[in-house]
Formats: structure tokens, sequence, C-alpha cells
């Protein structure tokens, strides 16, 4: 039987290690600054607390103009608000009248 003796290469030892050491680094930096790693994650986080406390304030001013439309509607007429939003769309006043300013919600 015939044996071949190989000299022991360094290099070879080196390949796998090495290649593994690539992938591992790569994922590695990808699953922390990538598009949906650790980092992207913390935005996303405050995108969502955003846009949460918008939706609040959006639910809060759509409430309020839904109790101007129930007063408003036809069965329960009410002339104060009628004519509060008459003067305010036409901006209108009389000139006996004391006219207060506020600013609204929007």
């Amino acid at each position: 039987m015939w044996t071949r003796h190989h000299k022991k290469r360094r290099l070879g030892r080196l390949v796998v290690p090495v290649i593994a050491v690539a992938f591992l680094s790569y994922f590695g930096y990808h699953s922390i600054h990538g598009g949906y790693g650790l980092t992207a994650t913390e935005e996303f986080d405050r995108q969502i607390a955003e846009r949460q406390a918008r939706l609040d304030e959006l639910t809060q001013r759509r409430q309020i103009l839904e109790k101007e439309v129930v007063l408003m509607s036809d069965g329960s007429l009410e002339r104060d608000m009628l004519d509060e939003k008459a003067r305010l769309a036409l901006n209108m006043s009389r000139s006996d009248e004391i006219v207060i300013f506020h600013r609204s919600a929007n």
C-alpha cells in the first residue's frame, strides 16, 4: 500500500475559520445596523409613539366635530351654534358686538 505524505499547509487550516468569521461579522453587523436591526427597531418605536399621539389628537378633534354636527342636525338645531358657524364662515359681526378671538386646536 502506497501512502502519500503531504506537507502541512498553514493557509489550508485558516480558510474555513476566516470564512466563518466573515459570515458572522456580516450578519452580526446587519442585525444591529441593518434596515430591520436594533437601531431601526428603536426608530420604529419612536415613530409609533409619535403616530399614536397624532391619532389621539385627531380622535379628540373628531369627537368635538361630531358633537358640533349633532348640535347642528335637523332634529335639534340650536340657533347659537348656527349663528356662530355662519359668522365664522362669513367673517362678519354686528357693530354692537364684542368679538373675542380664540385659537382652535387644529
